[in-house]
């Protein structure tokens, strides 16, 4: 059996092949995919599942928590996969590529801002649009 599978079955889904096929995808991609993204990949592998599948199931990912879904401005939903490690976000607003980051300071001080109006973080999600610099 592999992690792949019990991941499904800890998710309370039953394994079937989209469903393992596109979390293999998403688990061995560097990056966030779209629905469309996930497809094409499929499609380049010659695995015959749907686009219409590869949005339910990755509905039902969300669902169950194995994956987070990103609507970053100006773009559509992208996937990624579900981890306890904390990552902010930038996306070019030329290519549209998303490059994950973490700042140690930048965490801190959030923090200390919040800390400082009385208040505390519970959760955030940080996303700063960039370009090339030329």
């Amino acid at each position: 059996m592999t992690d792949n599978n019990l991941d499904l079955k800890k998710a309370g889904l039953k394994v079937t092949f989209p469903r393992l096929k596109i979390l293999e995808i998403l688990a061995t991609n560097d990056g966030h995919l779209s629905a469309e993204g996930v497809y094409k990949k499929l499609l380049e592998s010659g695995d015959e599942v749907g686009l219409a599948t590869v949005y339910r199931v990755l509905t039902q990912f969300e669902t169950a928590e194995l994956v987070v879904r990103h609507n970053f401005d100006g773009g559509h939903a992208v996937f990624e996969m579900a981890s306890d490690d904390h990552h902010d976000h930038m996306v070019c607003v030329e290519t549209g590529k998303v490059i994950e980051f973490f700042d140690e300071q930048i965490e801190l001080r959030q923090h200390e801002i919040a800390k400082e109006r009385g208040y505390e973080i519970t959760d955030h999600n940080m996303v700063l649009y960039v370009k090339p610099i030329k």
